[in-house]
Parts: structure tokens; C-alpha cells; sequence
């Protein structure tokens, strides 16, 4: 029997107290008064919400999944939000929040100014609603104008470290993700030793491309950069969801904006490097940990599944994870990996 076959205690079920009801009454207690419609956004991690308001405004309010971040490390990431807000960095940031008049439920206000509010049993922030559509990735001025904006970002990133976001590496990233979905018996046993040795080599050569640059420069990041966090309005990019920032290398928040062959990679690395020097100098020797970093998403993806299974959404949403299929897939992904990391990098100037 594999973890996936042991239903959780129901008290360990997050946001199972979270009804509509609650929501507006949570709105309710920081003075945001929903008129009664409210839409739930697809979100997995958290809960979020688009709620009309009695004044005709529209707010997106989420509400952070219990035990993953600390409060310090909320407010950190709406600080970095704001500053990048302040330096007219088209994200969107956290509302400051008040305590409304009698509210229907206790609600206790953090951060200076206050952006986190905890009530109903839940803590959450707020945002206004932000509309835009893809971008078109296939165009280079649309990747070179996304590079300009990341470089700005990075440029803020890189003037002050996080004292509380998390850490982009092999551990965090790799060997705990591993850890734990051996610790928790997730693979089925037919398919763990071929997995067992995949993943071992690839972590391998992940810490080989680190070790490969000791002197590497880590910076304050979105750390989720990928296109669906770029919403596009006709006035450019602008950046959702800063819910995974931490410390990390540039690159990180430059590689899931790269997909195809390798000379589309190339291609659109290209523009993507032409706007981002712009406004901040990149290290072309990162280009190495481009595979290595995708390596280290897949592997915490799936410890990501498997950490949140006692939430309800993610057995509906992800069925086929506790089967033998999907982890043969994830060895056969893993086996491209180590192939991948094996190459030359993409193309950049010699080092």
C-alpha cells in the first residue's frame, strides 16, 4: 500500500471551513463589503477569490494555505511586492488593509503597512483585480519587452537579500523532495529502483552545475516565473503572484519563458537577454543550470503533489499520480534530464 491509498484524518483537511459565506464575512472584517458574487480562481496552493464589492470595485482576496508560510515570510514577500510597486514595477501588491466596525468575526491586521489580515479561522491578503491576456511568446519583441521587465525587477532584487523567503538549491529543491517521497512510501515498488537510480544521477549532476560556480549571485526573484504569471495589457507585462519568491540565481526567472527545440531556445533566450540587459547585467555562465533548474521543478513538483494530497482538490485534480504510469514517466523524464545537463549549455558568449 503507497501513501496515496491512506485517506487523511479529516482534521488535517485545509480550507475545509471556507465557504462563500466565509470569504464575504473575512471581506466583511477588513471593510470590504461583497455584494454576494464572488468567483473561485483556479489556484491550487491557496484559495483565491474574485468578489464584487457594494462600491462596484472588484478585489481578489487569497487565503494562504495553513502551516506553508511563516507570517514573516508573507509580509516579506509583499514588502518586496511594494518596493517593486514604488519603483513603478507593473506587479500587483497586497491592499492596505483596516478593521471595519464591528465586524462579524475577530480579524487581527500584520505588516507596516497592514497587507496580511487573519480571520475566520484563516489568513489572507487582498489585491484589486488586474485583467490582461497571454503573451505571445512567439514574438521576439514581446520576449525582449518581458526581458526588460525582469531585468527592472531583478535590478530592485538585487539591492537587498530576503531574511525569511526561502532558498533556491539542490537540498531545497532536490534531495528534500526526495527524501520525502521515499520517506512517505509514494512510489509504487515495481517502479521505485529504475526512479530510485534516475533521480540519484540527476541530482547529481544538478549539484555538479552548482559546484561549477562558486562564485554564483543569488538575488530576490519572483522564483515562479513562468507565462501564466504574466498577464499582457496594451500597456506591456505585468506579473501576478509572487506567492514563490525567494533567493535564488537570475536565471531562474528567465528559463520557463524558453520551450521547444534547442535552436528555439536559442532564439528566444536571445531576446529575452537583449531586454534584460537593459537594466541589469546577466552572468552568462548561469545558462548552465537552465537543465538543472528544470530537473529540480519537476522533482519538487512532484513532492509538491504528493505533500498536498490530504487537501481534497488534489486527488480530483491530479488521479493518475499514485499510479505506476505517471512515475514510469517521471523516470523516463528524469533519464532526458541527465542527458540534457550532459549537453553544452545554449548558446552564449565564451566564458
Amino acid at each position: 500500500m503507497t501513501a496515496a491509498d491512506c485517506p487523511p484524518p479529516a482534521s488535517q483537511t485545509p480550507f475545509a471551513d471556507l465557504t462563500p459565506g466565509a470569504v464575504l464575512d473575512a471581506l466583511d472584517a477588513v471593510c470590504l463589503h461583497g455584494d454576494g458574487r464572488l468567483i473561485q480562481l483556479n489556484s491550487y496552493e491557496n484559495r483565491v477569490f474574485q468578489v464584487y464589492l457594494e462600491t462596484g470595485e472588484v478585489v481578489v482576496p487569497k487565503f494562504y494555505r495553513p502551516g506553508r508560510w511563516t507570517d514573516a515570510q508573507i509580509l516579506e514577500e509583499h514588502s518586496f511586492s511594494a518596493e517593486l510597486a514604488a519603483a513603478e514595477i507593473p506587479v500587483v501588491s497586497p491592499m492596505t488593509l483596516q478593521v471595519g466596525l464591528a465586524p462579524r468575526h475577530p480579524v487581527r491586521l500584520s505588516g507596516d503597512p497592514a497587507t496580511l489580515a487573519h480571520s475566520v479561522g484563516q489568513r489572507f491578503s487582498v489585491s484589486p483585480r488586474r485583467s490582461g491576456r497571454a503573451p505571445e511568446l512567439e514574438d521576439s519583441g514581446t520576449l525582449e519587452w518581458i526581458g526588460r521587465f525582469i531585468g527592472r525587477m531583478h535590478a530592485i532584487g538585487a539591492n537587498s537579500p530576503f531574511a525569511h523567503r526561502g532558498q533556491l538549491d539542490t537540498d531545497t529543491y532536490g534531495r528534500g523532495p526526495r527524501h520525502f517521497l521515499l520517506e512517505h512510501a509514494w512510489l509504487p515498488p515495481e517502479v521505485l529502483p529504475r526512479w530510485h537510480t534516475a533521480i540519484d544521477t540527476a541530482l547529481t549532476e544538478v549539484q555538479r552545475a552548482f559546484d561549477s560556480l562558486p562564485d554564483l549571485r543569488t538575488l530576490r526573484l519572483h522564483g515562479d516565473c513562468h507565462p501564466g504569471n504574466i498577464l499582457w495589457s496594451d500597456a506591456g507585462p505585468h506579473f501576478v503572484d509572487l506567492d514563490d519568491a525567494l533567493t535564488g540565481p537570475a536565471v531562474q526567472d528567465l528559463w520557463m519563458l524558453l520551450s521547444g527545440d534547442r535552436a528555439s531556445m536559442t532564439r528566444q533566450l536571445a531576446a529575452v537577454l537583449n531586454g534584460y540587459e537593459d537594466f541589469m547585467d546577466f552572468d552568462w555562465r548561469e545558462l548552465r543550470l537552465v537543465e538543472p533548474l528544470r530537473t529540480l521543478r519537476m522533482i519538487h513538483h512532484s513532492a509538491w503533489i504528493a505533500r498536498r494530497w490530504n487537501d481534497p482538490a488534489f486527488p480530483v485534480a491530479f488521479p493518475w499520480f499514485a499510479g505506476s504510469a505517471y512515475w514510469s514517466q517521471q523516470t523516463t523524464q528524469l533519464n532526458e534530464q541527465i542527458d540534457a545537463m550532459r549537453e553544452a549549455p545554449l548558446g552564449a558568449p565564451a566564458y
